[in-house]
């Protein structure tokens, strides 16, 4: 602290402290009335998740736009609340299906939300859901699953059958179904028939199998019964000239118990098939218990056949493409019309369906089966 001596001169010296105190005092009490006050920062609220209600874990709904509800989250501090939900086909909600945002919270202590539109049917889906307070998001909740509703469709472009007890195709010779299970072909002049809603010069057709098992007794033509076919029209398959199918041959199957496909291109004269080196190459005792997704897929100017065990999956066991020749003409039956099975039996001309075989999840698009499509199915 700094100490000043005073000598006393005179009135004038005293009175010249005074006040030069006086403006020091005055200039401080100015200094300190001039300063802004401050005020606290607002914290950030402390929120709870929400807890997932409905539908119940793992549920089949017989629905495609199901409501949702969680039990509210909580916050430690009042002002509006409102919660988002997340619908997808993995647990990693990416890509998510549905997505709402700032769906106000219900004063019961329960929120819900509608989808208000169609997911994909016969699929598990995921969703979970967060609670928003002003900026602040609390963490997901866990996640639930649900099965929507097994139901198909037929329009241009693509067409998807569960085969769940009902068929969008005509069904014909004598099916019957397994609950829970899928459509038997109970003969092999049975079959189911659907005509497409516009020609595909590319696309797949697949199909989830069960039931197939070796040396199926042969009749008439040897034993080339079909899995599943395509052609131009409802007359024999055998005549048409965009005849299509794929095969798994018994007894007398040239060799017996293989693989094997035919797809004629437009022309009587262009045949696409494998030849006895390549078939006796996919010889397969497969095994009846076991589903196997059979997938052919077609373009301008090649087919492919892909049989996987254990469904979509599961390990490649047969794999094989064959080109048209150069400037052959693309493969488009009009009207286009697909089997389960195949139709021929009944014309006496070759064997027909692969019989007491179950069928489901049927798929004929321009593109690819969709990853999910009848995941729930399984």
């Amino acid at each position: 602290m700094k100490v000043v001596k005073v000598v006393r001169v005179g009135k004038a010296s005293t009175l010249w402290l005074i006040g030069s105190l006086v403006v020091a005092l005055s200039a401080g009490a100015c200094a300190s009335e001039n300063e802004t006050p401050t005020t606290p920062t607002p914290s950030a609220p402390t929120l709870t998740a929400p807890a997932i209600e409905a539908p119940a874990a793992d549920a089949q709904l017989d629905t495609l736009r199901p409501v949702l509800t969680v039990r509210n989250g909580t916050s430690n501090q009042s002002g509006t609340r409102t919660y988002e939900f997340q619908v997808a086909t993995t647990t990693s909600f990416s890509p998510v299906a549905v997505l709402r945002t700032g769906v106000p919270e219900d004063a019961s202590g329960r929120t819900s939300v509608s989808t208000d539109l169609d997911l994909q049917p016969a699929t598990v889906m995921y969703w979970r859901s967060r609670m928003t307070q002003g900026t602040t998001n609390s963490d997901w909740s866990a996640t639930g699953s649900f099965r929507t509703r097994p139901v198909g469709f037929n329009r241009p472009g693509e067409l998807y059958d569960p085969l769940q007890g009902d068929t969008l195709g005509t069904s014909i010779g004598g099916t019957s179904f397994a609950p829970g299970e899928g459509l038997r072909v109970d003969n092999e002049n049975a079959y189911v028939r659907y005509q497409l809603g516009q020609t595909l010069p590319s696309g797949e057709m697949s199909v989830e199998v069960k039931g197939l098992r070796p040396n199926l007794p042969g009749s008439g033509g040897g034993s080339k019964y079909k899995i599943f076919s395509m052609m131009d029209g409802t007359g024999d398959l055998i005549s048409s000239k965009y005849q299509l199918s794929v095969q798994y041959r018994g007894l007398e199957g040239n060799p017996d118990n293989c693989i094997a496909f035919k797809a004629v291109w437009g022309d009587a004269d262009v045949k696409l098939e494998p030849d006895f080196g390549q078939r006796a190459s996919a010889v397969m005792a497969l095994d009846p218990a076991r589903w196997y997704l059979w997938t052919a897929t077609w373009n301008v100017s090649a087919f492919r056949l892909v049989v996987r065990v254990d469904g979509p999956g599961g390990a490649v066991i047969y794999d094989r493409t064959i080109s048209a020749p150069p400037g052959t003409g693309p493969y488009a039956p009009s009207p286009h019309f697909v089997y389960i099975g195949a139709n021929s039996g009944a014309f006496g001309t070759e064997n027909g369906s692969f019989y007491g075989a179950t069928f489901r999840n049927l798929w004929v698009g321009a593109g690819p089966r969709p990853a999910a499509l009848g995941n729930a199915l399984r």
